[in-house]
């Protein structure tokens, strides 16, 4: 049934494991797909930006001026063209409007009928702001004819079709052509054409506008106008070197400038900061609540690990203990019984089972000791009483008043006690409870080499006692846990020797008490090694007052110049 239940919990904790692994893995997916989508829509909402840029430089440029042109009655306007070479007065207030604008290099009109730059073709006029008519000119640019010749033939392929009353025909970035068209007539009055001042344009009106609605290279975009056909940089926002590696969203102008593109590199996206640092955040909180919860499922298995280990070492040590209280009790109540009866009259028999009685009696006494010390460390009433002593005197002490049990054991004891120590604040019967146990577990735990050695130095604000055995030694895996309650290493030694795993409990929580602190290091069959570090008195005047416990004898100018009398 335990093996079921350790291995169910095993379980449980590794699907545990596994769904905060899988929640995790869901959550880091849906945040990656939750920034991308922002950056997407951010990408699509600055392309959406650059490309109504490019039709607003289209209508600015090439549209709005002309707006007029599609409520004038064409066949009026070609009537009073044939009579005078004039337009009617609101079509003249849209000619002199697109003269004044510095885009263009004057307007040109050419017959329907005409062939552009030909010696038996129609007639190219020009048009006079003055005089607001159109008159003849001697030499026609070659860009006019050629601008001509194009509108020309464009509009001549798709008049079949053709239901408005003027067609705008685009010669690339050199001139814009107007097609009159006469729908009942279905045929084509004229065409007009606009030169483009190509420094004006490149010079004035597409920086202005890119920064005008775009915005300087510093607010988050750097936008270049680039012909890619001559790979050449029309116009910029920015005085940054154009690299085509760095551009993120490319737009061509739409039925305008053929050739040109808008090109533009993302340099300080808010949105784009925004998703990036949301995206960490998010990541970083999540990373902190799975720690947790994985800190917390591992902590919560591990304490019942221990917890089950605890009870377990609890049940060994109720059975064993009762075993130990069951045999002195039963030694002294045979030894009492034969007395009592009268059947012992022999004196050295009688001091024989008054021996028992007696060595019986004290070994219980030992165990309900270990029992109470235990009961009030976990109560918290281990209440102790600490004095100014000089540590080496109480230490050389008990162990001369303890070194025939310890020869009578078959030991060999060494000591190295510094002569003069610093005086330090602790409870003796502590400090002899912590020496008792910690030599009986060499004494219990050694073999054939039976050497103690026990030294007590001073080290800078510390006294160091160290209790050294050649015994059997603690494994590294059981090093740590020595100090708990009921716990014993399991091997041979142990299981051949009496004990309930509660000395070293008791020493360490001794020591504690008295402001110390106790470390061990061991190796298998060579022995082991437990150090404990008192703290000294560095200003006894001072400390003292902090420890005084109204005892006459002790006042801090005897404490600091004499020894307590066991000491001499």
């Amino acid at each position: 049934m335990k093996s079921k239940f350790f291995s169910t919990r095993w379980i449980l904790l590794a699907a545990g494991i596994i769904a905060i692994i899988g929640l995790t893995g869901m959550n880091v997916y849906s945040l990656m797909q939750l920034k991308e989508s922002t950056l997407e829509f951010n990408r699509e909402s600055k392309e959406l930006q650059i490309l109504e840029f490019a039709d607003r430089v289209r209508y600015r440029l090439f549209l709005e001026p002309f707006e007029g042109m599609n409520r004038v009655d064409m066949e009026q306007v070609e009537d009073q063209f044939r009579q005078n070479r004039r337009f009617p007065d609101d079509v003249n207030e849209i000619m002199q409007e697109v003269d004044e604008e510095a885009i263009y290099n004057g307007i040109y009109f050419m017959p329907g009928n005409g062939i552009p730059c030909s010696e038996t073709g129609g007639t190219i006029l020009r048009y006079r702001a003055d005089s607001n008519s159109f008159e003849s000119v001697g030499q026609v640019p070659e860009s006019v004819c050629d601008g001509l010749s194009f509108a020309r033939n464009n509009m001549n392929s798709v008049i079949s079709d053709f239901s408005s009353t003027r067609n705008y025909i685009f010669d690339t970035h050199r001139s814009l052509n107007l097609a009159l068209f006469n729908v009942n007539e279905r045929n084509v009055f004229g065409y007009l054409h606009f030169p483009i001042n190509r420094t004006v344009l490149v010079q004035k009106e597409l920086p202005h506008s890119i920064r005008r609605h775009l915005g300087d290279g510093d607010e988050g975009m750097n936008v270049w106008i680039r012909d890619w056909t001559r790979n050449e940089i029309i116009a910029s926002n920015t005085s940054e070197e154009y690299r085509r590696d760095k551009i993120d969203i490319w737009q061509s102008f739409p039925e305008t400038f053929d050739g040109w593109a808008l090109e533009v590199q993302v340099t300080n996206d808010a949105a784009t900061a925004a998703a990036n640092s949301s995206f960490i955040k998010n990541l970083v909180v999540l990373g902190v609540a799975v720690l947790l919860l994985l800190g917390a499922l591992v902590f919560m298995f591990y304490t019942a690990q221990r917890e089950r280990s605890l009870a377990q070492r609890q049940a060994g040590f109720l059975a064993n203990v009762t075993h130990e209280l069951k045999t002195p009790l039963a030694v002294m109540q045979a030894a009492g019984e034969n007395l009592a009866d009268g059947r012992v009259d022999d004196q050295n028999r009688l001091k024989s089972y008054g021996n028992h009685i007696y060595s019986e009696a004290i070994r219980l006494r030992k165990m309900i000791e270990k029992l109470l010390d235990v009961a009030k460390a976990d109560a918290g009433q281990a209440l102790i009483e600490p004095k100014p002593v000089y540590l080496n005197d109480v230490l050389e002490r008990y162990l001369k008043e303890n070194e025939a049990y310890i020869t009578g054991k078959g030991f060999q004891l060494t000591t190295d006690i510094d002569a003069q120590v610093p005086m330090c604040m602790i409870d003796t019967d502590s400090f002899e409870t912590i020496v008792g146990n910690l030599l009986e577990n060499a004494l219990k735990y050694s073999n054939d080499e039976k050497e103690l050695h026990i030294s007590l130095h001073h080290r800078d604000k510390n006294l160091i006692m160290k209790v050294q055995d050649s015994g059997v030694g603690i494994p590294k895996s059981a090093q740590k846990h020595v100090f708990d309650k009921f716990y014993r290493v399991e091997d041979a030694m142990t299981a051949q020797t009496k004990g309930h795993g509660l000395g070293l409990s008791i020493v360490k929580n001794l020591v504690e008490l008295n402001g110390g602190d106790i470390s061990v290091k061991s190796q298998q069959a060579t022995g082991s090694t437990f150090t404990v570090r008192f703290p000294v008195l560095v200003n006894p005047e001072q400390q003292l007052d902090e420890y005084r416990d109204g005892t006459p004898e002790y006042t801090p100018s005897q404490i600091s110049q004499e020894k307590p009398k066991y000491a001499e």
